[in-house]
């Protein structure tokens, strides 16, 4: 095995699942420029998460649309046009 190539500043870290504002805690070498002040009342860095395990389809076996950057209503606006022609 190579050595030397892991990193060694290993911290705790808040990851936030935005869609549903489910927040752990965790030790990772992430680089960020958010922080939260967590239950314990220290602050630590923040990293926003899109979608989590507890709002993922697969771990709740529920279909949920989740649409953070508006993705869903562009591929609507842009394909609706073509279901017109076709009925």
């Amino acid at each position: 095995m190579k050595k030397e190539i892991h990193p060694k500043e290993y911290r705790n870290v808040v990851f936030k699942d935005m869609s549903n504002e489910y927040a752990f805690l965790s030790k990772s070498t992430v680089n960020t420029k958010d922080s939260i002040v967590w239950e314990d009342g220290k602050e630590y860095p923040l990293v926003k998460l899109e979608i989590s395990n507890t709002s993922h389809p697969f771990f709740t076996g529920k279909m949920k649309l989740v649409d953070t950057a508006g993705r869903v209503d562009k591929f609507r606006s842009k394909y609706a046009k073509l279901l017109e022609k076709k009925n």
